[in-house]
């Protein structure tokens, strides 16, 4: 399996079923209006975890990829998804509306990207549905999702075994947009976003070197070990 990060929640996985068959995953791709480059994708699996522009840029995904935007279950060219409802804020929607927690689960591995998860917990049945977690993409910037220490609150409670933290402020992320229509599908402003030192450091870690992809089988994950990637957007 490859996954790479373009920045925010914008992730691309590719797992391979054999040496000729393999599927094309993208999640959460955003506009241009972040400030951050669009890539041009193809894909033949899109999520979207919620209906807000830096997450919801599906014309740049080109290919006829199913799309999935909400919860559900669905078995797609050997990969299954698993689509979990989740709120984007503490206040069950009311500020900022729904989103969706998705498992994907191929090459005999989980993966679970919690999208702009804004609850300082998980509840109950969110965490029977999620189940054993080997690779968490989790917000760790703040604003309008969790916090770096609200992170490390999620990440006891699922206990992953590799974790890539997403959503945090870039060097080209520099946006100022009137917030008050987010929870209408509107605009953020992405502009006081924590950067990704504050999470690396209230876990005890002074710095990391970023890859540009991680490239994983089931084999080199351990039960016993957890462990901080960071990718490179």
């Amino acid at each position: 399996m490859q996954i790479v990060w373009h920045g925010q929640s914008y992730f691309q996985i590719e797992a391979r079923h054999n040496k000729s068959e393999h599927t094309l995953i993208v999640i959460d791709p955003f506009s241009e209006e972040i400030g951050l480059r669009v890539p041009k994708l193809q894909a033949d699996v899109l999520l979207i975890t919620h209906q807000h522009y830096d997450h919801n840029n599906v014309k740049t995904v080109s290919g006829t990829p199913f799309l999935i935007d909400g919860p559900g279950e669905y078995e797609i060219k050997k990969v299954f998804i698993q689509g979990i409802p989740a709120w984007h804020d503490q206040k069950q929607g009311k500020e900022r509306g729904s989103n969706t927690i998705y498992t994907i689960e191929a090459e005999e591995m989980k993966i679970c990207h919690l999208g702009d998860l804004g609850q300082k917990e998980l509840t109950g049945e969110q965490l029977e549905k999620i189940g054993d977690v080997d690779i968490l993409m989790i917000p760790v910037g703040g604003v309008y999702t969790i916090s770096a220490k609200e992170a490390l609150e999620i990440m006891s409670q699922l206990e992953p075994r590799i974790t890539i933290p997403m959503h945090y402020q870039l060097p080209k992320l520099k946006i100022k947009l009137d917030t008050r229509a987010i929870a209408k599908g509107g605009k953020e402003d992405l502009s006081s976003l924590n950067g990704v030192d504050k999470f690396l450091k209230s876990l005890g870690i002074k710095s990391m070197e970023p890859l540009s992809k991680l490239s994983i089988k089931s084999k080199d994950i351990s039960p016993e070990e957890a462990k901080i990637i960071l990718l490179r957007p």
